[in-house]
């Protein structure tokens, strides 16, 4: 008998059209702070900020939910941003010597950040190019002029150039090289030395036809424009740093290298000023390192600021990162833990002003950005609203929740005001510009957990990622950590006076501390956080400060199993006696899995009072009410070695590891052997397949593409007992009459077991003890790893979370129709109906695509044309990158997209799905990229600026479109219009990887009908246990597999 299997023609206009309105793909905002920063920028008319990065990006900041990114088509990192004040335009240099001209424009009444212009320095006439060393034009320091309409750049080679802002074009009149100054210095300063490198340009703060030049040599100039005269010397001898003006314009300081400054008189009766007011050297007598940059800055008071960075002893501090504020006799020296960028203070900038009045120090280092309240007592940092270091340790998993409720958010936010007393309370000065987005409909948690057991709350709701509270686990345990704050509080004898600031600290001193997996319910305010070293810690929500002890209990997963030898870490050591806990989640219960492998996957059931954990080793189930254990499982492989060393073994050998490989070339030649084999039945159907291959099909048949042959894994792969996933649900495992409560777990080989638990109802939970039962036992196809599990009710739907039924606040599931289970696997998705566990539909994602699922999740997805109009579908990531969206319970493809890089392993593994529609994957170490499936349900910076602008000076090209964003930072494409809704059928794929045929339909209801169960090249078929069907059930169900089996497995053609 031949199978054909043929694609229905044509497309479905009504779907196609509804498809639109259901799904589209859009990389909309990046959360976190920005990887590798290399420059800063302060707009004081437009209160914007702007940082640069190393990988070309431009990120624009004001108030909350106002945001702008460019990215310069080249690949070069940006040295310098310099803001054109009040006019939405900045000018970067990069270190391709390059300089680009950004603008903020208005387009269907949002603001856009877009590139208008670039320019290169041209060598300097009269020199041989090839003989000149090509430096001599690098730019080294950029100077606005207050009326922004020309750019100064000062080079290495010691000239100045001048370049008119509207069209970036060279004024080569008014270049100013070293010579013309030379002339005007005295010949016994002189004395053959040049002067070096232009390292600072700064204009009179009175007039703006005087410009102050500082040599690396030490010499200081004040240059009339308007004259081409030099107007003051000032005649240094230590090799210079920085200058800054004093407001008045009668005072200059200057910094130096050798960990000094200086502060120079402007004595208008003199043109040239030989010693300093005064010098000094702030953390001397012995060597110091550099003072990179310094600022002046005054005060109505009468104390002035002297803010400067660097200037640490070499010997003793040379390695500390620092900025230190001065005001009279006070000093603080601000100790961050990364390499200071650069800085800026927000003052008073208004000529009428007669003072600066500074309000905040904003300092940006390499891993975060700290500002400073300078008009509160003590100098209090201001809690930042974005920007937060996401990596302030490692990221090791993250966790969505959505549609927080109130009570719960109030709850969290209170926690963690009260974890900061001593931040400011000042307003976030970075304030400028219209956050136009529409308030966020719902509230999202987005929770991280990190290397050193913290657990981290962020606002996700809308496009700046707030930090809400902070949770920390390892206070819990005794390690070498020390969880006080001694170390921010200098003591009064230390000198320098050192003050700790920021919160980036990526050292754990204890790896073990990990967070590996978190579950929240957000009905009872109860959660559940497990490590590294199988800790598994039940958490409740309390508004109150509270001093108990940590109930601890073991779980011995390996059930006694003779023949493994644990080698990896040991478990980590509970705190004896009470502890003190502040308000927020605090724990009641610590499970500790033995042994004490990292948790592999954890889940949490608050109306029935269960936690399930797994690990390498197996998986458990805890009853948290009563304290008792009510199941352990080892599904640990007899040669399942690895398993036993952990992730902190050393005991790993080379000699093991070869001759583990060793073993696999030897298998796979034997296999390779035993498949060539000409008398044998499958060669002669492979044989047969061929030629019916070969033979030329009906012109007018469209066939399936031809699936990829998939080999079945060795059932002793290494690491095969690992526990992938854990569910539980509510649905029909024992018979078709009765449900009840089911627990659900996914291995790595392929292997998913289903327990039918029995729960006592609330009144009786002090009085009987859950129990639980093997009900179903199912090995798949190829053993391949079960990623996620979920059950859907007789409408085809999910199962909604516990207590959202009876808080009236989802639908109750369909009891009346059959269940049935999905369960995705790396390879395929496959629905089985329940309790009889039969094969229904199923997609095989890998043998069609060439790729494997990484996530899935099941999405609800609203059109953008009817808000009552819903349906789910199952989102997938594979490790190529895309992902794709299949509805349920059909399995029919609907629509993919291109998404990470599929180099990026770390992006992929660390992508979020949200059930909405969103996600989230970390595109660096401290920042996540946010993306949409949904068509309606995005989340994308929507703002406006207020500019001041002369008319005519408009730096755009007519033909200028603004787009919000074409690139994200990281050099990833975002599809836009036809690409970004891209589905199988388009073409976008190449020949090797053929997309699967697939029929539309308007709707995906169970009642329609279903695409065929196919079968072909299915090596061995999915094997079930029924552990609580009767024997004559059971027996008729074996002889029915064996005559299966004993069937030829005959010729099918697709």
């Amino acid at each position: 008998m031949m199978k054909f299997r043929f694609r229905r023609q044509g497309h479905d206009p009504q779907r196609e059209k509804l498809k639109l309105d259901l799904f589209a793909f859009n990389k909309t905002v990046e959360h976190g702070f920005p990887n590798q920063p290399s420059s800063l920028a302060y707009d004081p008319k437009l209160r914007i900020m702007a940082v640069g990065t190393k990988s070309g990006a431009v990120k624009i900041y004001g108030a909350p939910g106002v945001e702008f990114t460019g990215l310069h088509k080249e690949t070069a990192a940006v040295t310098q941003i310099h803001f054109l004040p009040g006019q939405g335009r900045l000018l970067s240099l990069l270190d391709d010597n390059t300089l680009h001209l950004w603008e903020i424009d208005q387009k269907d009444g949002y603001s856009h950040l877009e590139e208008t212009r670039s320019f290169i320095l041209p060598g300097r006439p009269g020199f041989d190019s090839t003989n000149s060393p090509p430096s001599i034009t690098r730019v080294t320091v950029i100077l606005l002029k207050s009326a922004c309409d020309v750019a100064c750049l000062g080079t290495e080679g010691g000239g100045v150039y001048f370049l008119e802002l509207s069209g970036l074009t060279l004024l080569e009149d008014k270049t100013l090289y070293q010579e013309e100054i030379m002339q005007s210095v005295p010949d016994d300063y002189r004395c053959g030395k040049a002067l070096g490198p232009v390292e600072s340009l700064q204009e009179h703060p009175q007039d703006s036809s005087k410009i102050l030049i500082g040599y690396s040599r030490g010499l200081m100039i004040m240059w009339d424009q308007s004259t081409r005269n030099v107007h003051h010397l000032f005649l240094g001898n230590q090799q210079l740093e920085s200058l800054g003006w004093e407001r008045s314009g009668r005072t200059v300081v200057s910094s130096h290298s050798d960990g000094g400054y200086m502060v120079w008189s402007i004595n208008s009766s003199c043109h040239k000023t030989l010693q300093p007011l005064m010098s000094t050297i702030p953390y001397g007598p012995f060597p110091c390192k550099a003072i990179n940059k310094i600022l002046w800055r005054t005060c109505e008071s009468g104390n002035h600021f002297i803010i400067f960075s660097g200037g640490m002893p070499r010997a003793s501090y040379g390695d500390r990162h620092c900025v230190s504020i001065l005001q009279g006799q006070s000093l603080v020296t601000l100790d961050f833990t990364s390499r200071v960028i650069d800085f800026f203070t927000v003052h008073h900038t208004e000529p009428e002003e007669e003072f600066d009045n500074p309000s905040a120090l904003v300092v940006l280092v390499e891993e975060e950005l700290v500002v400073l309240d300078l008009q509160t007592p003590g100098w209090p940092t201001v809690p930042a609203p974005y920007l937060a270091p996401l990596h302030s340790s490692a990221i090791t998993c993250a966790y969505h929740i959505s549609n927080v409720p109130l009570k719960l958010w109030e709850r969290i936010i209170g926690a963690g005001e009260q974890q900061g007393p001593r931040h400011s309370s000042g307003n976030w000065p970075i304030s400028g510009g219209k956050n136009l987005a529409q308030e966020p409909t719902q509230r999202g948690l987005l929770l991280t957990g990190h290397e050193d057991g913290t657990v981290r709350f962020w606002d996700a709701s809308g496009v700046s990622l707030r930090p809400l509270y902070k949770l920390g686990t390892a206070n819990i345990f005794q390690t070498d950590c020390e969880h006080n704050d001694s170390l921010n509080q200098a003591s009064e004898e230390e000198w320098p006076p050192f003050r700790k600031v920021g919160c980036f600290d990526p050292y754990s001193d204890d790896p073990r501390l990990g967070i590996q997996k978190i579950a929240l319910c957000k009905y009872t305010a109860r959660m559940v956080v497990a490590g590294t070293a199988g800790q598994v810690l039940v958490m409740e929500l309390s508004d109150e400060k509270s001093n108990h002890m940590i109930n601890v209990a073991t779980v011995d997963l390996l059930q006694d199993r003779e023949g493994f030898t644990w080698k990896g870490h040991d478990r980590l050591t509970p705190q004896n006696g009470s502890l003190t806990f502040s308000p927020g989640f605090q724990p009641s219960m610590l499970v500790q899995c033995m042994p004490p492998a990292a948790v592999t996957a954890v889940t949490l059931h608050a109306e029935w009072n269960l936690v399930a954990f797994g690990t390498s080793h197996g998986f458990g189930l805890f009853d948290y009410y009563r304290r008792n254990p009510v199941l352990a499982r080892c599904t640990l492989h007899p040669n399942d070695s690895l398993a036993m060393e952990g992730p902190l073994s050393r005991v790993k050998s080379l000699k093991k590891s070869l001759r583990q490989s060793f073993r696999r070339i030897r298998k796979s030649r034997v296999s390779g052997k035993k498949r060539v084999v000409a008398n044998s039945s499958s060669s002669k159907v492979q044989e047969a397949n061929a030629q019916l291959a070969e033979q030329a099909g009906p012109t007018d048949v469209e066939m399936t593409p031809v699936q990829r042959r998939i080999e079945p894994r060795s059932a002793d792969d290494s690491l095969s007992g690992v526990v992938r996933c854990l569910y539980f649900a509510d649905t029909f495992l024992r018979d078709a009459a009765h449900h009840g409560p089911t627990m659900w777990a996914g291995t790595n080989s392929g292997s998913v077991f289903a327990y039918a638990l029995e729960v006592p109802s609330q009144e009786k939970f002090s009085e009987r003890s859950v129990e639980a039962v093997l009900g179903k036992e199912i090995q798949l196809m190829h053993r391949a790893p079960v990623v996620s599990i979920a059950v859907l009710d007789g409408r085809g739907n999910p199962l909604p979370e516990p207590y959202e039924v009876s808080r009236d606040l989802a639908k109750a599931p369909d009891m009346q129709g059959s269940h049935s289970v999905l369960i995705a696997s790396e390879e395929q998705f496959k629905v089985f109906t329940l309790p009889k566990v039969s094969a229904k539909t199923k997609f095989k994602l890998t043998a069609h695509e060439g790729c494997r699922v990484r996530k899935v999740a099941l999405v609800s997805f609203t059109s953008l044309a009817c808000e009552d109009y819903t349906e789910n579908g199952l989102a997938c990531l594979t490790n190529l990158g895309d992902i794709h969206i299949f509805t349920v319970p059909g399995l029919r493809p609907q629509v993919h997209y291109d998404c990470i890089r599929k180099e990026d392993i770390s992006g992929i593994a660390s992508c979020v799905f949200t059930k909405h529609g969103q996600g989230f994957y970390l595109i660096s170490p401290s920042e996540f990229e946010r993306f949409s499936l949904s068509a309606r349900n995005i989340t994308e910076p929507l703002c406006s600026l207020e500019l001041v602008r002369r008319h005519g000076t408009t730096c755009l090209s007519p033909s200028f479109t603004g787009t919000p964003k074409l690139t994200q930072a990281n050099g990833t494409p975002v599809l836009q219009g036809s690409e970004a809704n891209g589905s199988p059928g388009d073409g976008t794929r190449t020949p090797e990887e053929p997309q699967a045929a697939f029929s539309l339909a308007p709707t995906d209801s169970p009642n329609s009908p279903e695409s065929p169960l196919d079968t072909t090249g299915d090596i061995t078929v999915e094997e079930v246990k029924d552990f609580l069907a009767s024997s004559e059930e059971a027996e008729r169900n074996l002889r029915n597999v064996s005559e299966e089996e004993a069937r030829s497995p005959g010729i099918l053609i697709k």
